[in-house]
């Protein structure tokens, strides 16, 4: 009963993802918004449809083959044998499931990180990543990876004294989240190269927003995105002391200073309304319902009898409890994506505030072309998927902003 339970949520999760994935390759036939309708000429429009359409394949295809190998280990009962192997030890048959599932997800994932980075990059002129640099994060990746998984499977190992490590488990995940994002301005250091920006007009300009809010940061920096990438983005990231303003060096090199104030001055306005903050606070229900779910597959022995297992495997518990996020994560990500989105527009607002409206369209439309943006998702992808508006709805807000104050 739980196995075949477990085995019809898995294909309803990836029947999900297929269909979202359909949906998005079908966007690019959506009429261009007039907008954004100068954003792309016919011959890089044709090129955005191919790169679109290119990447699209290749996220079906993975999605397809990961769910088959999934599918296939699942219903032959292959993590059960190959944990019992390694004895009778709880925490060796738990590594055993755990290492099986890091190393069959990194042979998926990079096989397809190479095509995507060094094919359908390079192809379209975005890949700047060597060969090295790319083994490089994907081992850094790996090792990311196999910590987290070997850190939340250990943790689960509390439930064998009863149900209440449920909120011990939930604590330590919502500690961690934050830790991260302590942490991070650190952590994107390994593989990554910052230097602070050069004394000049830039920076007096941005120190002179900063100090007309009393907003401090530890630092504006500028990171060596060029080695591996021509897209543009910048971020703020950390808390306190350890906040930072981070601009990729393609910006810099992209934007004039009014467009980087612009996009400064966006970033300023997450810092002036709270936004990692909230967004904390908001990761509570996500961390909440990811502990309900673990509480959930652990309190069920039936499941492991099921695949095999003589009792809870913790290793296999991190499996079943991520093919249950699957189910509910959608209706986590609806909440969470609907404030990300307000959130930014809200930071939209700041750069007008601020007076660099017109330099943030104008920000935005460079970052369209260099990024390859889709000018006009469906809907549906929007609400379910999107952590930021579409380009052309934040462009026609800008505009209506603008207009407000022109009329005060």
């Amino acid at each position: 009963m739980y196995k075949n339970l477990v085995l019809i949520l898995l294909c309803v999760s990836t029947l999900y993802s297929i269909v979202m994935n359909l949906i998005k390759h079908r966007s690019a036939k959506n009429p261009t918004p007039e907008s954004v309708k100068d954003i792309y000429d016919s011959e890089t429009y044709a090129k955005w449809i191919a790169y679109s359409a290119e990447n699209c394949i290749l996220e079906l295809v993975s999605t397809i083959i990961s769910f088959a190998i999934m599918i296939a280990l699942l219903y032959t009962n292959a993590f059960s044998a190959f944990a019992k192997l390694f004895g009778d030890d709880m925490f060796a048959r738990l590594a055993a499931v755990a290492i099986l599932q890091i190393a069959i997800g990194f042979v998926v994932d990079t096989v397809v990180g190479y095509i995507k980075t060094m094919v359908i990059e390079q192809k379209y002129g975005f890949n700047r990543s060597s060969l090295k640099t790319f083994i490089f994060d994907s081992i850094r990746s790996l090792l990311l990876s196999a910590a987290l998984t070997f850190a939340l499977a250990s943790l689960m190992t509390l439930f064998e004294f009863g149900d209440w490590p449920v909120f011990v488990f939930a604590a330590t995940i919502f500690a961690f989240t934050l830790a991260i994002s302590f942490l991070y301005p650190y952590i994107s250091r390994i593989g990554n190269k910052f230097t602070p920006l050069e004394e000049g007009e830039l920076k007096s300009r941005l120190l002179d927003m900063l100090g007309s809010h009393g907003y401090q940061v530890k630092s504006i920096e500028v990171m060596d995105a060029s080695r591996r990438t021509t897209k543009m983005n910048a971020y703020i990231a950390g808390f306190g002391k350890t906040k930072t303003i981070v601009l990729y060096d393609t910006l810099v090199e992209k934007m004039s200073v009014d467009e980087i104030c612009a996009i400064f001055a966006h970033e300023m306005g997450h810092g002036l309304h709270k936004d990692v903050i909230k967004s904390q606070l908001l990761n509570v229900v996500n961390v909440a319902c990811m502990s309900l779910v673990v509480w959930g597959s652990v309190s069920m022995p039936q499941i492991y009898l099921d695949f095999g297992f003589d009792g809870v495997n913790y290793g296999f518990a991190y499996i079943v409890t991520g093919i249950g996020l699957g189910i509910i994560q959608p209706l986590i990500s609806l909440i969470m994506n609907a404030h990300s989105r307000a959130a930014e527009y809200a930071a939209d607002r700041q750069a007008v505030i601020e007076g660099y409206g017109e330099p943030m369209i104008t920000a935005f439309k460079k970052m369209a072309v260099d990024n390859f943006v889709n000018l006009s998702p469906s809907k549906i992808n929007v609400v379910l998927e999107y952590s930021h508006p579409p380009i052309h709805c934040r462009i026609d807000a800008i505009k209506a902003e603008i207009n407000k104050s022109d009329n005060k």
